[in-house]
C-alpha cells in the first residue's frame, strides 16, 4: 500500500496482484464484484455469501483467493489510493508552476471518478467505520498526504502571486475535494459530460470564478 512504501516489502495484496495468469484474473473480477456490492450496499451490510452468490460460485470457493471480506475491501481502497497519490506525486515531478499542478490534479482527481467509483463510494460511506481498524490505518496517513500535497501547492501558488493571499489554503483544499468526490454520486458515465469536459468546467469555476466584472471580494 501506498504508505506502507517504507517498510520495503509488499503486501500481500500486492503481491497476488502483481501476479499474473487465469487465478489472477480470476481474483481481479471477484475484487470488482464485490466493490460493486459494497458500493450499492456498504461494507458492513454486504455479507460473503452475497460476494459468491454474485460471482456465481461457492463461499468456500471465495476463500480460496481471500481469507476474509477485510481483504478484499483492503484490495479495493488500496489499489485506488495508491493509483491516485502515484498520479498526484507525478504531477508535483513535472516542473510546472503551483497552478498547472493544481489543474492537473484537479484533471487527476475528476479522471478517477469512472475507474475508481466504487472505491470511492466505499471511501464515502465506509470510512468512519473501516478507520476504527488497525489494518485500515493507512486510509488516514494516506488522507493526511493528500492533504498535504493540495496544501503545499496552494501555498506555494500564493508565494508566487499566482494565487489569492486572502484565501486559506486548507478550507480551499477541502472544498475542492468535496466536490470531487461528491460528484461520484450524480456523475454518469454516459452522460452529456465526460469527465474531462467535467474538469474543464470545475477548472473555468475554480480559477476564473462565476462572477463578471470587478471582483465583489476584499483580499485581506
Amino acid at each position: 500500500m501506498t504508505t506502507r512504501k517504507n517498510s520495503g516489502t509488499a503486501t500481500p495484496a500486492k503481491r497476488q496482484r502483481a501476479s499474473s495468469g487465469p487465478a489472477s484474473e480470476r481474483r481481479d473480477h471477484l475484487v470488482k464484484l464485490a466493490a460493486e456490492l459494497f458500493a450499492r450496499k456498504g461494507f458492513q451490510a454486504t455479507t460473503v455469501r452475497e460476494i459468491a452468490d454474485e460471482a456465481g460460485i461457492l463461499s468456500g470457493s471465495l476463500y480460496h483467493h481471500f481469507d476474509s471480506k477485510e481483504t478484499i475491501v483492503d484490495e479495493v481502497l488500496s489499489t485506488f489510493l495508491d493509483d491516485l497519490i502515484a498520479r498526484y506525486r507525478a504531477a508535483l515531478d513535472s516542473g510546472k508552476d503551483a497552478r498547472d499542478v493544481l489543474t492537473d490534479m484537479v484533471r487527476i482527481g475528476f479522471g478517477t471518478l469512472e475507474p475508481h467509483r466504487a472505491a470511492i463510494t466505499v471511501m464515502q460511506n465506509d470510512w468512519n467505520y473501516l478507520r476504527q481498524f488497525e489494518r485500515f490505518n493507512y486510509l488516514v496517513k494516506a488522507e493526511e498526504e493528500v492533504e498535504q500535497i493540495w496544501v503545499t501547492q496552494i501555498k506555494a501558488g500564493q508565494a508566487a502571486g499566482l494565487f489569492r493571499p486572502d484565501v486559506d489554503p486548507k478550507l480551499t483544499y477541502r472544498m475542492i475535494r468535496d466536490t470531487i468526490w461528491v460528484a461520484v454520486r450524480w456523475f454518469r458515465p454516459n452522460g452529456r459530460l465526460n469527465t474531462n469536459a467535467l474538469a474543464d468546467h470545475y477548472i473555468t469555476v475554480l480559477f476564473d470564478g462565476l462572477a463578471t466584472g470587478e471582483r465583489t471580494t476584499q483580499q485581506a
